[in-house]
């Protein structure tokens, strides 16, 4: 097999794939794993290409016992880590036994798992702490509590808030299962954003009066129509109100507006843009890029406090992406926040 022949297979292999021979030499490299590895490799000693011990070693010893051998090969594309499979098998060549090593990318099933483990943490986590506090209740009404009248009765009220806050939790988690299950569907039916904005406000004005803060609801005259899900966008819509009613400040205002747009870029077409401003401190810039991340809070003991899961943006960035929408995010310290949903807009 010459050296054309050995390239042109090479070429063919879907992944970054070496062929070592004869003097533990490169006979060959395709495109794939000269961007993997450098250029220039050809001829080379396979130590000075590839570098890394497990590698290396797979490779040593298939060319000693001729049996196939797996590693993995830990790399760096500039922006992230990487992680590839490598997969080393005997082969015949023309020139005698030689190694064809080739590289299988499984960056994204390593960060999918990584994603998998941080959730079951994150979870066990937050229900960790409900859970030990209505064990210690338990315990203590059993024993030193069970004839204080008084005590119990704070107790039992802790403890109510206590399963409230784990309920919260499954029920966001539930919601977020089904809104990701459902994130590919395009949902079909026309749905009246002025009504439904409408409607909303109306069910959230008893939570703001209790703490003071006023809703300031501006629509346009005609009715502004998008196909979507209803009560899908009612979460979005109650998810972000409420949260800047929690975190605006007693007292403040929180400004809903709708707008359209003939031609938006956010959504190639004619948009319906929904903005929910709130006057509260303001978020810093190292923040707003992981607000939609799963249980990352700005404030934990905050959040808490409040009665947040971690899982309410997640949520709503989940269902504007089924909605192919985009979600804005703008706030300064100081200067209040606003989120703003941006949707495709029905037109007659």
């Amino acid at each position: 097999m010459n050296q054309g022949h050995i390239a042109s297979l090479l070429q063919a292999i879907p992944l970054p794939s070496v062929l070592i021979g004869r003097g533990e030499r490169i006979l060959g490299a395709n495109a794939r794993a000269h961007t993997l590895l450098g250029d220039g490799i050809e001829g080379r000693h396979f130590i000075t290409a590839i570098r890394q011990p497990s590698v290396l070693d797979a490779v040593e010893n298939c060319l000693r016992d001729r049996q196939t051998r797996e590693t993995r090969y830990l790399g760096s594309d500039g922006g992230q880590d990487t992680t590839y499979t490598v997969t080393c098998s005997h082969v015949e060549t023309d020139a005698g036994s030689g190694v064809l090593v080739c590289f299988e990318d499984i960056t994204q099933m390593e960060q999918a798992g990584q994603m998998r483990r941080d959730f079951v943490a994150n979870v066990s986590h937050e229900l960790r702490s409900p859970l030990t506090a209505l064990l210690g209740f338990i315990e203590t009404l059993r024993g030193p509590a069970r004839q204080d009248p008084d005590a119990v009765e704070r107790f039992l009220a802790t403890m109510q808030l206590e399963a409230s806050r784990m309920e919260r939790l499954v029920k966001d988690l539930l919601s977020l299962s089904r809104v990701e299950a459902q994130e590919r569907v395009r949902p079909t039916e026309a749905v009246n954003l002025t009504r439904l904005l409408g409607a909303v406000r109306h069910a959230m004005r008893p939570i703001a009066e209790e703490t003071n803060v006023s809703l300031a609801l501006d629509l346009p005259e005609a009715p502004v129509t998008v196909t979507g899900d209803a009560d899908q966008l009612q979460q979005v819509l109650t998810n972000l109100i409420e949260n800047a009613v929690k975190y605006g400040g007693a007292g403040r205002t929180v400004r809903i507006a709708l707008t359209t747009a003939s031609d938006d870029g956010a959504v190639r077409g004619p948009s319906a843009s929904i903005s929910v401003r709130d006057e509260g401190p303001g978020i810093e810039p190292l923040h707003i890029p992981r607000l939609t991340e799963r249980f990352y809070r700005v404030d934990s003991h905050r959040s808490r406090a409040m009665g947040g899961t971690g899982l309410g943006l997640a949520i709503v960035k989940h269902i504007v992406s089924r909605h192919r929408g985009r979600l804005r995010i703008l706030s300064e310290p100081g200067e209040g926040s606003e989120f703003r949903v941006i949707l495709p807009r029905q037109t007659v």
